[in-house]
């Protein structure tokens, strides 16, 4: 009777491993995955900038620098079909607006046949040849103001995230 009491209590703990051991945990996001999450980006007056609800899911590999800091953050950790609102400070996003960024240029330095107008883009290239895309921000007379921030340096960002999938 011991006997038969040692098997079926041995049946029953391998039976548990077999159950358990395709139970794994389920995967989250982390550093190196590539993953596909579908967003909305807002401003603090809620404003929509950018969305890819109705598009392709972005797609990116986590912790590789190729989003803002924050985003990358906040979608760390998160599993498949999660979903979660961020709000994330200027400083994790395009960071502060810096003012050494924005230039007075003559309007002879302008593309011959150009008639600026505030809100154009322009593209330049950088002391370290890079292009760079600036905006005018003001016109006047024989100079243009040029912004070189990015348009949503100093700002706060909230956004809706829903974590699509985990490559």
């Amino acid at each position: 009777m011991k006997r038969n009491y040692v098997l079926l209590l041995g049946s029953l703990f391998l039976g548990g491993i077999i159950l358990f051991s395709g139970c794994g945990a389920v995967p989250r996001a982390e550093s190196g995955n590539t993953v596909q999450v579908e967003y909305t980006g807002k401003l603090n007056d809620g404003t929509v900038f950018d969305s890819s609800v109705g598009k392709q899911p972005l797609e990116f590999t986590v912790g590789s620098g190729q989003v803002i800091p924050g985003f990358d953050q906040a979608v760390t950790g998160m599993k498949v079909g999660d979903s979660k609102t961020v709000t994330i400070p200027a400083a994790d996003a395009y960071g502060q607006h810096n003012d050494e960024l924005v230039m007075v240029v003559p309007m002879s330095d302008l593309p011959e046949g150009l008639t600026p107008k505030v809100g154009q883009k322009l593209q330049g290239m950088g002391d370290d040849g890079r292009p760079i895309t600036v905006t005018i921000t003001d016109v006047s007379g024989t100079t243009v103001t040029v912004d070189a921030n990015h348009p949503l340096a100093g700002k706060d960002l909230t956004f809706e995230l829903k974590l699509v999938a985990i490559k």
